[in-house]
């Protein structure tokens, strides 16, 4: 991947008690500025299944379904005339017409798909059905043409012309239906900043401006829990500003005069003035955007088995057919040597095949969104199965994302954990900042009521203090209280001293604790020979102090750019990558993996960036997913036997290699083997089951 402009965006974080400036440095990107009306759209497969641009398969086929059902009831099949099946002068003659209309509407987009491939140098699916039709077609034309001529009967195949397409149409929308569209991730970040905002002018006066009219110098007025519009630096005012979405960073970060905010996070319970630093594409989820571009622009890696079939059967059923009419030629005559030929290429059409895929797709689909596991690219399925490495976000994705108290420690034996815990609770209440809310929420969960303090007031910077029953408190920050605690405490934990006239009486230790199933989502993966590796835009520290816990190499202060060269270095090695994360620093890199998985508490963008989506945000469901991925590829190659197995067998016979020893496939029985290939296909894929214990992920 080439890199060649200049800007740079990367964000690093220290520690939650020192409220220190939030760095935004510029990291190098790639691409000019991103225009709506210019995106691409995410697709993994690049393959025989490019849908975005053939159309929709729902509305071809129901409107080919009528046309499709005519021919078939006035056409033999393979020349044996079925119970529901009659003719009428002419109505070959009707056939050919409607089986015109029909290659011209309902072949188009298998046309444009062999075009694609064709390009690509890369036949497949789509080659292969353009050619059952393009033989079965054009031979059956010529059939009654020939009939209408000379008075001499020829076989014509124009049900199984008719029969091929509507099998693929169908298949292709269930398809389609089962996995669904990829979103717009541009466009839902875009939403992450308001249209409007609150420019100050002369005379402290205050006017709306669009967003895009914005202008480098402008100073906006951000109220409390409002989107900053864009970056700038803080001219006025103190606040909490939650940067979590963006740069990963799980505690909300003090921003005062002279720090730098950045454009679509969220500001706390203060009013910011921010003066406008960078518009339009300089800005950060400018770059952002730029960066999901570039990766969805990339060529996928992907290579469906069924397209590797399909391009095996299509090279096949030529060389057989071009040997065929040769040998049958020179053997016998021109005649005997074309209905060979074009027997053999209309035997190669692949009903079975074409629905092996799609029906087991639309049926794991069902499993997996029955236990919240949305697939929106099948392809992701058979990567995961091949996968070597998972980059995995921290806040949100391995961790809660929230603040929440880790332990409380005694620092004096005259008080009881419960006497400490109720203090705690006294003097953080009314205050609405998030450690605050933790440890009143903590102490409520635990049935302890609070102390009633007489006085309580906020020392800037340092925490809080009160008075009550003529003792005076004081909560602190670690830094603030400026001693060494003899206590233990996990890595990247926040701690704050409890002081009772000047001495110490216990600790609160508050973090960004771990889900449930973290532990057991590493050792899952582990099992399967998948490296776990931790990318965070968190600090050191706290991604230090997870990493330990889980036992996993991790990446610290990561910006969206850092990531996103993370994923594309683990490509460039070989490996297959898989990419989980929640937030919009994640979108690049969800984008760029060869499997991006969304947890489902995350931002739209990162949910439109995303080949998977796990609705119930729960580390379990990685591995479930993983699960799901395994027993829908071993199901997708067995249908992909059964289906191509039918053609590997049937072609070779169909070209009349087994005649000298007076066996040959008979239209009857090649018909025959046809249908009952796609009714096993049909069957095996509603076989696919999964285990509870499996899909639980617990």
């Amino acid at each position: 991947m080439k890199h060649n402009s200049n800007k740079h965006i990367n964000h690093n974080s220290q520690d939650h008690e020192e409220h220190s400036h939030h760095a935004h440095h510029d990291k190098q990107i790639e691409n000019g500025r991103y225009e709506e009306d210019e995106h691409q759209s995410h697709d993994h497969d690049s393959g025989a299944h490019e849908h975005q641009h053939h159309g929709d398969f729902k509305v071809i086929f129901f409107k080919s379904l009528p046309f499709g059902i005519v021919i078939m009831i006035l056409s033999p099949m393979m020349g044996i005339t079925l119970p529901l099946q009659f003719t009428f002068p002419y109505s070959d003659v009707l056939v050919t017409v409607l089986s015109t209309f029909l290659l011209i509407y309902g072949g188009r987009p298998f046309f444009q798909g062999a075009l694609d491939e064709f390009r690509k140098k890369e036949p497949g699916m789509m080659a292969l059905i353009s050619l059952g039709l393009s033989v079965s077609y054009f031979y059956s034309v010529y059939a009654v043409i020939f009939h209408y001529v000379t008075g001499a009967h020829v076989m014509e195949f124009f049900f199984e012309f008719a029969s091929l397409l509507l099998i693929m149409l169908l298949g292709h929308w269930i398809e389609m239906r089962a996995v669904g569209k990829a979103g717009d991730a541009q466009r839902s970040l875009a939403e992450l900043l308001p249209k409007d905002a609150q420019v100050v002018i002369d005379n402290d006066k205050v006017e709306t401006r669009a967003v895009s009219k914005l202008e480098v110098g402008d100073i906006v007025r951000v109220q409390a829990g409002e989107n900053i519009p864009a970056d700038g630096i803080i001219e006025k005012g103190n606040s909490r500003v939650n940067e979590a979405l963006l740069t990963g960073e799980s505690k909300p970060i003090q921003k005062t005069t002279g720090d730098e905010a950045i454009g679509g996070s969220t500001n706390g319970d203060g009013i910011l003035f921010v003066k406008i630093m960078e518009t339009g594409d300089k800005s950060f989820i400018s770059q952002v955007q730029d960066l999901i571009s570039q990766a969805q622009s990339q060529p996928s890696r992907a290579e469906s088995i069924a397209q590797r079939v399909a391009g095996l059967l299509f090279y096949i059923a030529l060389f057989v057919a071009f040997i065929a009419f040769f040998i049958w030629l020179f053997l016998v005559d021109l005649q005997t040597a074309v209905i060979f030929t074009v027997t053999t290429l209309v035997i190669a059409c692949p009903h079975a095949l074409g629905l092996a895929i799609p029906l087991v797709t639309a049926r794991s689909t069902s499993l997996g969104a029955g236990r919240g596991l949305l697939v929106k690219d099948r392809e992701a399925l058979e990567l995961a199965v091949k996968s070597d490495i998972m980059i995995l976000d921290k806040t949100g994705t391995l961790t809660t994302g929230e603040f929440k108290v880790l332990d409380v420690k005694l620092l004096d034996e005259r008080y009881s954990k419960e006497e400490v815990l109720a203090l705690l609770a006294g003097i953080e209440s009314g205050s609405s900042h998030p450690i605050a809310q933790s440890i009143i929420g903590y102490v409520k969960e635990k049935g302890i009521s609070q102390k009633s303090f007489d006085t309580i007031e906020v020392v800037s910077g340092s925490g809080v203090e009160g008075e009550v029953n003529k003792h005076h408190y004081q909560l602190l920050s670690q830094k603030a209280y400026g001693k060494k605690l003899d206590i233990h405490s996990p890595k990247g934990a926040t701690i704050s001293v409890l002081i009772e006239d000047g001495k110490p009486i216990g600790a609160v230790l508050l973090g960004d604790e771990l889900k449930k199933t973290s532990k057991d989502l590493i050792t899952a993966l582990k099992s399967k020979g998948i490296q776990p590796l931790m990318a965070t835009g968190d600090n050191e520290t706290a991604a230090q102090g997870v990493a330990e816990e889980l036992g996993i190499d991790y990446r610290a202060n990561q910006s969206p750019q850092d990531k996103y060269d993370l994923v594309e270095f683990m490509k460039n090695k070989g490996k297959t990558v898989i990419m989980v994360g929640d937030g919009v620093n994640d979108a690049p890199s969800l984008s760029l993996a060869d499997v991006g998985v969304a947890v489902g508490a995350g931002t739209q963008v990162a949910l439109d960036s995303a080949d998977v989506v796990l609705t119930q945000s729960d580390p379990g469901d990685i591995e479930s997913f993983i699960e799901l991925a395994h027993k829908t590829t071993r199901k997708m190659k067995q249908n992909l036997v059964w289906g191509a197995g039918y053609n590997f067998i049937a072609i070779p016979i169909a070209a009349g290699v087994l005649v000298p020893i007076g066996i040959s496939l008979t239209p009857a029985v090649g018909a025959m083997l046809m249908s009952l290939s796609t009714v096993i296909v049909a069957v095996n894929a509603m076989f696919l089951k999964l285990d509870d214990a499996e899909t639980s992920g617990k």
